[in-house]
């Protein structure tokens, strides 16, 4: 293949491990050149360039030039301009099953980035309930067009790339926030169709480890690179390598910990 496609991205964005999910699915891992920005320094002018001042994060730009923005819009992109059988189902009812599907990600993965984020106690059984209200929701919806799954269709597609990489940040609600999916009939499908999609091995471009470690500071509040109070170092930092830092604490509502008790500085 001739053309190369440059994505801007930060390594650890579920944004952008959709992209590489496809990629591994399609084999053509080669097919687009990532490039890594750094999100706790301002950005580059040339890149803001490009972007037209926006600074989210993953853009492609094609091979001939052209900039693309939004990670969906990226991820369908791909699926058609890159060779090989496409992720999106063919048929034209099926594919709007699945984008039926895909357009309930939005406010799932909102309510699990709020849920980590929250610094209220006295909110926690509100952000919860508001999360397992949405599994229900994702229950339902699979349990009617696939009950016996374990994907939406036979096989892991559109949605799965889509819904995967917030399963697994969702990490940080297991570790931090002690969430578990509760046993009974009213989550047994999703958390099938969860549990399958996470154990695809398309999906490992991240780990638990380090889902915990780099958004530590989203427990705290502080997102995208921001801050927490008292802190200079941002746990997104890529140096010191996340995999040589000591587990963060989880109790996020008493315990702030340094920047040297997590290992970012000396």
């Amino acid at each position: 293949m001739t053309e190369k496609h440059i994505v801007y991205h930060i390594p650890v964005c579920p944004f952008s491990q959709r992209l590489e999910i496809l990629l591994a699915l399609r084999g053509l891992t080669d097919a687009v050149e990532f490039r890594i920005v750094d999100i706790t320094k301002p950005r580059d002018p040339e890149l803001l360039a490009k972007t037209r001042g926006t600074t989210a994060l993953p853009v492609l730009e094609t091979s001939d030039g052209r900039i693309l923005k939004e990670s969906l819009v990226i991820l369908r992109y791909l699926d058609e301009a890159l060779p090989g059988p496409p992720l999106r189902r063919s048929d034209p009812a099926e594919h709007a099953i699945e984008s039926m599907l895909i357009a309930r990600e939005g406010p799932f993965t909102m309510a699990g980035y709020l849920f980590v984020m929250n610094q209220d106690q006295a909110r926690r059984d509100e952000h919860l309930s508001k999360l397992l209200a949405l599994y229900r929701d994702l229950d339902d919806f699979l349990g009617h067009y696939n009950p016996t799954g374990p994907f939406l269709f036979e096989d892991f597609g559109l949605a799965e790339a889509v819904f995967t990489p917030m399963f697994k940040r969702f990490w940080f609600l297991d570790y931090y926030e002690g969430f578990n999916l509760p046993d009974g009939k009213e989550y047994d499908r999703v958390r099938m169709w969860r549990d399958a999609s996470m154990a695809h091995p398309s999906t490992a471009q991240v780990t638990e480890e380090e889902i915990v470690k780099l958004y530590y500071d989203y427990a705290l509040g502080a997102g995208n690179g921001a801050l927490p109070d008292g802190r200079s170092v941002s746990s997104f930092t890529f140096e010191p390598p996340w995999q040589s830092r000591p587990m963060p604490p989880k109790e996020k509502y008493a315990v702030t910990a340094s920047d040297k008790e997590l290992g970012l500085v000396e």
